[in-house]
């Protein structure tokens, strides 16, 4: 199953954007994020890091399931290999799984694949944040006790004001795609700086874009 989500004021979860309490907290399309103060794995240190320190720049929380495992190894690699563009644009990728920062320095120190990462591993450990933007698994659907802890594929593009923009959630079998995620960013900053325009599907930089009105209503 895949779930993809890009219209403001659609609510993932219960709303709350008052103190961090992880039965309280949820993420929202179209409002602002909850702040986390959390530890990550970073340039081969472990740092004390929080969300709101992002602000003035877009985000993306890239939430996987595990260290160590199969999918996410080729999932992170290929976004590794997409971060300079994504740093172009004013964006920086925090990678979040319920892993330790320990482990994930024992990951990155011996996969090939996760020793080219240079951006932020959050570690999760609490599910804190995982509960918050609603990856978490409690009770796992599949009836495989392992994943209970862990998080579910989720992306979310966050923008320099702090709002989510865009959800998108995918079974723990299903890889994603950086550049998919590339072209996604590109066109949520193209609306968010030119109000009044949208983008329509498989929209690229260069591409003709949409102008909502009476105009064109029946038409396309």
């Amino acid at each position: 199953m895949v779930v993809a989500l890009h219209i403001e004021n659609i609510s993932m979860n219960t709303q709350s954007t008052g103190a961090c309490n992880d039965h309280e907290i949820r993420a929202t399309l179209g409002k602002p994020i909850p702040d986390f103060e959390f530890e990550a794995f970073h340039n081969e240190e472990i740092k004390h890091m929080s969300l709101a320190s992002y602000k003035s720049k877009w985000l993306v929380l890239f939430f996987y399931p595990a260290d160590f495992t199969f999918i996410c190894p080729t999932e992170l690699e290929e976004l590794a290999f997409h971060y300079a563009e994504f740093q172009k644009l004013n964006t920086e990728v925090l990678s979040i799984s319920t892993d330790t920062v320990w482990v994930h320095k024992a990951w990155h120190d011996q996969s090939p694949a996760i020793k080219k990462i240079s951006f932020p591993m959050v570690a999760d450990p609490s599910g804190k944040i995982t509960k918050a933007f609603g990856t978490y698994i409690e009770n796992s659907a599949t009836g495989i006790v392992e994943d209970e802890g862990l998080s579910v594929r989720g992306t979310f593009i966050i923008d320099p004001k702090g709002i989510l923009r865009v959800i998108e959630l995918h079974s723990n079998n299903i890889g994603r795609s950086a550049q998919e995620l590339l072209r996604k960013l590109q066109a949520a900053k193209f609306v968010y700086e030119h109000g009044g325009l949208v983008c329509p599907a498989s929209w690229k930089p260069g591409d003709d874009t949409l102008e909502p009105g009476l105009s064109l209503v029946g038409k396309l």
